[in-house]
């Protein structure tokens, strides 16, 4: 019987000891899944062994789950929609956000193309100055991203499921006025959660909205992209070029079209990394274990209708 709030199990166990002192550091006492109240989950993915954690173990109020990404828990959050359930939500904003504005800057400057060049080429590229920019996405890496693109004084346009205020943004706008925002932007930036809503958001006719020459980049997730359309659009020329991070499918089979595409630029998914993601999940969760015994509100909450 689980008698106190700093009760709390952290699984798998061992495998994560800086989780475990994390859980630590915010007060909390790590203790085997059937004595603890609460669970800080290890796994990026791992859901079946979840269910049947959370199955046998009742008394589980709280879990935390590791990334900002939940995909592959949102069947599982809904069915246990009981527990109060929190993600790495915001803890990597400002790692990613700095990668986005690294490959919009290689792309709309031509890095990728001069770092590749054997012999001495003609000038190339635009000004990320003064440029339309649209972000889909309101959360915390467009938060961040907005700041530092403060000193490029853009014009910029963040689509949300919900419009609200944004610092930096000249307007925020519903997804149901994405096409329009589209319109003549130079850079198309995805920082949005990976629902049914999203998935294939950014197809052929989208990207020729964009301006002649613009630039995609795509640190959220693959599956927001029509992968074929991109590659279609970006051989044909009109599209500048594409910055992904993600990818669909991930990782990117050898010998994919994009692979040798010279318009694009594909890092493997590391605009956070291990080294970079650790300290700041220990944090949050140290702070979130810290709220719990207190209890306080937690951060990072998931919201179980949206599925992020």
């Amino acid at each position: 019987m689980v008698e106190h709030r700093s009760s709390i199990a952290v699984e798998p166990g061992g495998t994560r000891r800086w989780l475990e002192g994390a859980v630590e550091g915010g007060g909390g006492t790590v203790v085997p899944p059937a004595d603890a109240g609460a669970l800080v989950w290890g796994h990026h993915a791992a859901p079946e062994r979840l269910e049947a954690l959370l199955v046998d173990h009742p008394q589980l109020a709280w879990v935390q789950l590791p990334w900002a990404g939940v995909e592959p828990y949102v069947d599982l959050i809904r069915r246990f929609a009981d527990r109060q359930w929190t993600c790495g939500k915001g803890v990597y904003a400002e790692p990613v956000a700095e990668h986005a504005l690294a490959l919009a800057l290689t792309g709309l400057r031509h890095l990728h193309t001069y770092a590749a060049a054997a012999t001495w080429t003609e000038g190339a590229g635009r000004n990320l100055l003064g440029a339309k920019v649209v972000v889909v996405g309101g959360g915390g890496i467009t938060a961040s991203f907005l700041r530092l693109l403060g000193p490029f004084g853009c014009d910029v346009t963040v689509v949300r499921r919900t419009p609200g205020d944004m610092a930096g943004a000249s307007a925020v706008v519903g997804l149901d006025q994405l096409d329009g925002a589209l319109q003549g932007a130079q850079l198309l930036v995805l920082a949005v959660a990976l629902t049914p809503e999203t998935t294939g958001l950014v197809d052929r006719r989208r990207l020729e909205l964009l301006a002649p020459g613009a630039w995609l980049v795509n640190v959220a997730r693959g599956p927001h992209v029509v992968t074929d359309d991109l590659v279609a659009v970006l051989a044909e020329g009109r599209l500048g070029g594409a910055g992904l991070d993600v990818t669909d499918p991930e990782p990117l089979p050898d010998g994919h079209p994009l692979w040798s595409e010279p318009r694009c630029v594909i890092t493997p998914h590391t605009a956070n990394t291990v080294a970079m993601a650790g300290p700041l999940l220990r944090a949050r969760v140290g702070e979130n274990v810290r709220r719990w015994i207190a209890g306080e509100d937690l951060l990072g909450d998931v919201d179980v209708e949206a599925g992020y």
